[in-house]
């Protein structure tokens, strides 16, 4: 669908005209700056002294917007658009726009956004931008192309299934949001990917890819005004539309205890509780208690299970933050007849912090972790056009580094005693296993189930 052919409006090229004389030679202000054209379409710049020049293009479409019907669509559609446009009518001619310049071009589909993203030496950059925006403008989805891309998903999807770890991970989050889309994998399932039509990925293409359900943001040594006005040009006139909007979670869990048998080596466990929302003010303390509890070789989970007691090869914690939920999820992988002792090794340590909370060294030690983590990702200049688009179509509004820091910083002993004591219930937990378990008895034990 070609967005851009209408013909000029003399009111938005007035509008354009005063714009830019309000923005040349402003400096910058929070270290990025912020342009809406009058058809929704959000622009967010950084500038960069470096040499290559990151653009993402974030659009609002993801698993959370779809019907049980048409699961994986948003991921299906992001597939679809590198398989010829109008301009590049092949995936090759689309590869090939970045390869001979040396850069990198690729898409992602989560469960609240889409983007789509290029990164390229600083002279590159118009060719780059020309071509994310031809992807998401007009694409051909040709019916060729169509199927053999069903067939490289419905490939993605059984990879998962022959990937304990990561399908552990579906199965505890389809404990955590039954009956929603959280609670599903992004991609689908093998059975609504194949009941996708071109005609129902068209549709949707064309009602979530609109300019007031989109943010482009660039990072390098560029100037503001110069991408905005590359953007006014290819996509000032794209008509607003109506997009549909996420679906909510409801408060009811799953069963306590899910396991897939497989004939696996190891056990692969995860035990999982709903967390904070992407805007609970209380966010970073369960990020801190994550860094604390399984992020890292000196986190109490790696010390405790491996190397002191030598059950476990890996074992991890993270958060998800989403609109209106969240989570926290540990991950373990251990022989089989020993899942239930790491279960209940797991428990005892959310129990431990419930009632004793961080010592002093090991919070200062997940401050230190979270605040070079932040200062270290957004060295590269990707990073940082993620930080800003992500935040802009999710949030309306840019956190810069220095307040998110700063929220750290502040989040003290008594926060994470609180926030444990609130979370972290084990009557609140999930447990997926996947591996060669052959009930569910002594894994909903040491659960306390």
């Amino acid at each position: 669908m070609e967005l851009g052919t209408a013909a000029p409006d003399p009111t938005l090229l007035a509008w354009g005209a005063a714009l830019m004389a309000r923005v040349r030679g402003r400096a910058l202000s929070h270290d990025y700056q912020k342009t809406a054209l009058p058809n929704g379409l959000r622009v967010v710049t950084a500038y960069r002294q470096a040499y290559s020049v990151a653009i993402s293009i974030y659009v609002g479409a993801g698993s959370r917007y779809e019907r049980d019907e048409e699961a994986g669509i948003s991921h299906f559609v992001e597939h679809l658009c590198f398989k010829g446009t109008e301009k590049h009518p092949t995936p090759r001619h689309v590869a090939e726009v970045v390869d001979v310049v040396g850069g990198d071009v690729n898409g992602a589909t989560d469960r609240e956004l889409t983007v789509f993203y290029a990164k390229v030496a600083r002279d590159d950059f118009p060719t780059a931008l020309d071509l994310l925006l031809d992807l998401i403008s007009s694409p051909l989805f040709d019916p060729q192309e169509v199927e053999r891309e069903r067939e490289v998903v419905l490939e993605e999807l059984a990879s998962i299934e022959d990937s304990p770890s990561q399908l552990v991970g579906v199965l505890v989050e389809a404990a955590l949001w039954p009956g929603n889309p959280l609670g599903r994998d992004v991609a689908g399932t093998r059975q609504s990917v194949q009941a996708i039509t071109r005609d129902q990925a068209l549709a949707y293409q064309r009602r979530q890819y609109v300019p007031n359900n989109m943010v482009i943001a660039v990072a390098g040594a560029v100037d503001h005004q110069e991408v905005v006005d590359a953007i006014w040009q290819r996509a000032g006139r794209w008509p607003a539309g109506a997009p549909a909007t996420w679906i909510p979670v409801s408060n009811g869990t799953g069963p306590k205890v899910t396991v897939r048998y497989k004939d696996t080596e190891q056990a692969h466990l995860a035990v999982a509780m709903r967390g904070l929302s992407l805007l609970h003010p209380q966010r970073h303390v369960l990020s801190l208690i994550s860094l604390a509890l399984g992020e890292g070789m000196s986190s109490r989970l790696f010390l405790e299970l491996r190397e002191r007691r030598g059950l476990v090869y890996e074992i991890s914690s993270y958060v998800h933050f989403f609109l209106d939920t969240g989570a926290l999820t540990i991950y373990a992988g251990t022989e089989p007849r020993k899942a239930p002792s790491v279960i209940s090794i797991i428990m005892e340590e959310l129990e431990r912090l419930r009632q004793e909370g961080l010592r002093e060294e090991e919070l200062a030690r997940a401050h230190k972790l979270a605040r070079s983590r932040i200062l270290l990702r957004l060295e590269d200049t990707r990073n940082v056009a993620g930080w800003l688009g992500g935040q802009e179509l999710l949030l309306g509004r840019i956190r810069t580094p220095e307040e998110v820091l700063q929220e750290i910083e502040q989040v003290t002993a008594e926060d994470i005693k609180r926030v444990a004591q609130e979370l972290l219930q084990p009557q609140a937990a999930c447990l997926a296993a996947v591996g060669p378990l052959p009930s569910d008895g002594p894994l909903a034990s040491a659960l306390g189930a």
